[in-house]
């Protein structure tokens, strides 16, 4: 890590995401909008940590920065914004090929459930990986890791899950480790071993459960290769009362915990809470019950719009009642081969503003600082303040409100990881 002391200045808009008073939990309802904007900003870091954060005329008065100016790297942004590294807390980058009959039966009419009984879907995607050499699919996640922090994002969660054999899933955790040692960004890494039920194990579902639990979790958990744990619970792929079995083998490995639910159909989410999980996510069928219940607790509910867009679905999840509710929500694009080919976190918030009504301020922060509690890292990421990790996304624009509004475009012009830029354009 590079030490030398880094500056910046003339921020037009600094958007910190800084704590609001007496809340240090996730942001929910009204707080969502509260983006702590400071005009003409500068930051100040070292070490890889922010030391300051005020205006540019503040900075340059300061009697430390005077002494040792010339010791400290200066970056004029010239009016630019500057966010918050981006923390897209849902994605599953290891994988050989794309999935592009399932694009074109899609098209063509087929929906997710008929392709997947046809072959495709997630499992037309485990023949590659499981063939696959452990340095291909790093090699392969190593270039996406440095196209999402040309977009602004500077923490990803990473999951297996296209291997679904013991052999190939702990293979998918350590070319992810093997990736994330060249990238200076934060990596959380996930076991997805109940993705869904592999075709050797049709008709006899709670056998694989079993192997996730008896074999892929301890073996990824003794070699430190997982954080967290995720299952596939809905329609098609885990029942609720296997999410929990897997769930409870998970904790009994000290692994945390997050699910993919009710995305094709609903599952009540009060079952599941009370293994207080990190996350849910997708969550489009939820009902009154479900959203009273995510209100009450820290579980933060991660929507992935990119998925519902590159279905051609009309429907979305109902952004506006889980706020207006009290529900933690984040933004997380869902890269993957199948249903959300986008590592674009920019390109998530557009859809969430167009396709869900969340405000602009609203979208940043689901992507920002809520998105670190569903990663259980929002002490050190996930705004700008003095303390945390200095993770930035300066974009060519002067308006905070144009990330997301020049959809399909890469606005971000600079990312800054750890205190030190990543990509100057």
């Amino acid at each position: 890590m590079n030490n030398s002391p880094l500056l910046l200045t003339n921020v037009g808009q600094l958007l910190t995401v800084r704590s609001v008073l007496g809340n240090s939990g996730p942001r929910r309802g009204t707080d969502l909008k509260n983006l702590g904007i400071i005009h003409n900003a500068a930051v100040l870091c070292l070490g890889g940590k922010i030391v300051s954060v005020g205006t540019t005329k503040e900075a340059l008065r300061d009697p430390w920065l005077k002494n040792n100016r010339k010791k400290v790297s200066e970056i004029d942004c010239a009016g630019k914004v500057v966010v918050p590294g981006f923390v897209d807390s849902h994605t599953h980058p290891v994988f050989v090929s794309p999935r592009l009959v399932d694009f074109e039966k899609r098209i063509e009419g087929a929906s997710y459930e008929t392709i997947a009984e046809a072959g495709g879907g997630i499992r037309s995607s485990l023949e590659g990986v499981r063939r696959a050499e452990k340095q291909l699919l790093a090699d392969k996640f190593l270039f996406v890791l440095r196209d999402i922090s040309a977009h602004g994002t500077t923490t990803v969660e990473t999951k297996s899950g296209y291997g679904l054999t013991v052999e190939s899933e702990l293979k998918s955790l350590e070319a992810i480790r093997e990736a994330a040692g060249h990238w200076p960004g934060t990596v959380v890494p996930t076991l997805l071993g109940a993705h869904v039920v592999p075709k050797e194990f049709q008709n006899c579902s709670q056998k694989y459960v079993e192997l996730v639990c008896k074999e892929m979790i301890p073996q990824a958990a003794r070699r430190k290769l997982a954080r967290f744990v995720d299952v596939f619970c809905d329609k098609g792929a885990f029942t609720a009362t296997e999410t929990a079995q897997i769930f409870t083998a998970a904790e009994r490995n000290g692994l945390r915990l997050r699910a993919h639910l009710s995305q094709l159909a609903r599952t009540p989410v009060q079952p599941l809470l009370r293994f207080n999980p990190a996350s849910l996510d997708h969550m489009d069928h939820v009902n009154g019950d479900d959203i009273a219940a995510l209100a009450k607790c820290d579980t933060i509910t991660t929507l992935v719009p990119g998925a519902n867009y590159f279905l051609g679905l009309k429907e979305y999840p109902p952004a506006r009642k889980l706020i207006e509710a009290g529900a933690p929500v984040a933004l997380a694009t869902d890269y993957n081969p199948g249903t959300s080919p986008t590592l674009s976190m920019p390109m998530a918030m557009s859809l969430a503003c167009t396709h869900m009504k969340m405000s602009p301020e609203e979208a940043i922060a689901a992507a920002t600082i809520n998105g670190a509690w569903a990663l259980r890292v929002a002490d050190r990421k996930g705004s700008i303040e003095p303390g945390k990790d200095a993770d930035f996304a300066v974009f060519a624009v002067h308006d905070y409100r144009e990330i997301p509004y020049w959809f399909g475009m890469n606005r971000c012009e600079m990312t800054v990881i750890n205190g030190e830029v990543a990509n100057p354009h």
